[in-house]
């Protein structure tokens, strides 16, 4: 049996007491670098991995903050810009309410119209007047014609008068109790130039309102007190004609000239009459001072109407004074003066028409607003030293 030869088997490798036991594959002891260190959750990358540079270039910075101040200074721009654009379509002045007469000539160019409201000192800007109608879409509806503006407007409100043309209206107040000079101030402030107010008001009017006034007495008390409504191509002649119809439809309707006739005066002593009570009254008195002035001219004695002397004096430019040497003044002179002092209104007119019933021969208005009527002299100093400390002093 000993001589019968076993097949040769290897014996199975052992491994060291204390090394584990791994696959082959996985034996190899890894080498760390020495530069790489392991402190906690620190790890350090290996010296061949990547280099990452977190900072961009300094071309590319540069490049950048270029792009921003560009555009800041392009907003900076824009913003100046739309500034003074909105800055220019401002009014000229707010406080500034006097009107301005402008015409427009047809076929004007939107540049020439723009360069016209500018020389008028109308808008700011004809540049910004032309950047606003083309943003609009209304530059080449600008239409020609008279037009009334006010440097108090804006821009865009004086666009909207050009583009509404010939149909533009506006209203002018005349007051009741103003005169003359006082209207003229109304037109002046309507836009209206002094050389067309003054050829309107010397011409010759035809009218039955007319009716007993002197040829050579101006307007004074003949421009009635009301609002009237007209197209921005009046002239003042237009003006005053619409007035004068006015004036005589009040004197028709309410048959002025025949009621005044039964008081002994014209149409022309009764609208001076009627003045004087307008200066006169506080409101709601008309009727009773009328019959004051009636009396006293029923048995010659003056009016005595202080308004009268101070119309004059204001009106030559000379100091008031109740001495003053003018037929105006109706302290020195009897009967009515030689015309209206005043614009009256329909309550005075209708009191001139109508007076109250009464003996009265004096009134004065207090210092409380009430008028105090006097039979006698003594009833008025009464009166005076009761009721009028302040305004009869009033020179």
């Amino acid at each position: 049996m000993d001589d019968i030869k076993r097949p040769h088997r290897p014996r199975p490798a052992t491994t060291p007491v204390g090394e584990s036991q791994r696959p082959a594959a996985q034996a190899e002891t890894l080498s760390v670098p020495q530069d790489v260190t392991v402190q906690g959750a620190q790890h350090q990358a290996p010296l061949d991995a990547p280099q990452i540079d977190e900072k961009p270039p300094r071309k590319r910075r540069i490049i950048l903050k270029l792009l921003i101040v560009l555009i800041g200074l392009i907003l900076l721009t824009i913003g100046i810009g739309l500034f003074w654009y909105l800055q220019q379509l401002r009014p000229v002045d707010p406080d500034q309410q006097d009107r301005t007469v402008v015409t427009i000539a047809s076929g004007s160019a939107p540049s020439v119209i723009a360069q016209q409201l500018e020389d008028e000192g109308l808008i700011r800007s004809s540049t910004a007047f032309g950047l606003y109608t083309r943003f609009t879409g209304v530059q080449n509806e600008l239409q020609a014609g008279t037009y009334r503006l006010s440097p108090s407007e804006s821009t865009p409100e004086i666009v909207k008068h050009l583009t509404n043309g010939n149909v533009d209206t506006f209203e002018i107040t005349f007051l009741p109790g103003a005169t003359l000079d006082d209207h003229k101030d109304v037109l002046r402030s309507a836009g209206y130039e002094d050389d067309a107010i003054d050829a309107a008001l010397q011409l010759d009017y035809d009218s039955p309102l007319f009716a007993g006034k002197p040829a050579d007495a101006d307007l004074e008390g003949y421009i009635y007190g009301e609002t009237y409504r007209v197209s921005a191509g009046s002239t003042v002649t237009d003006i005053l004609e619409v007035v004068f119809t006015e004036f005589e439809s009040v004197v028709e309707q309410n048959q002025l000239q025949e009621a005044f006739a039964e008081q002994g005066l014209s149409l022309y002593e009764g609208i001076t009459l009627a003045s004087i009570i307008q200066r006169e009254a506080i409101g709601g008195d008309e009727p009773q001072i009328a019959q004051v002035f009636y009396s006293r001219l029923s048995i010659g004695m003056e009016l005595g109407s202080d308004v009268t002397y101070q119309y004059i004096a204001d009106k030559t430019g000379v100091a008031r004074d109740v001495n003053l040497d003018s037929p105006y003044n109706t302290r020195r002179y009897g009967g009515l003066p030689p015309g209206p002092i005043a614009s009256p209104g329909v309550d005075a007119l209708l009191a001139t028409a109508n007076p109250a019933e009464g003996d009265y021969l004096y009134f004065l208005s207090g210092d409380d607003d009430v008028t105090y009527f006097a039979r006698t002299l003594e009833e008025h100093e009464t009166n005076i030293r009761e009721h009028c400390q302040q305004k009869c002093q009033i020179i």
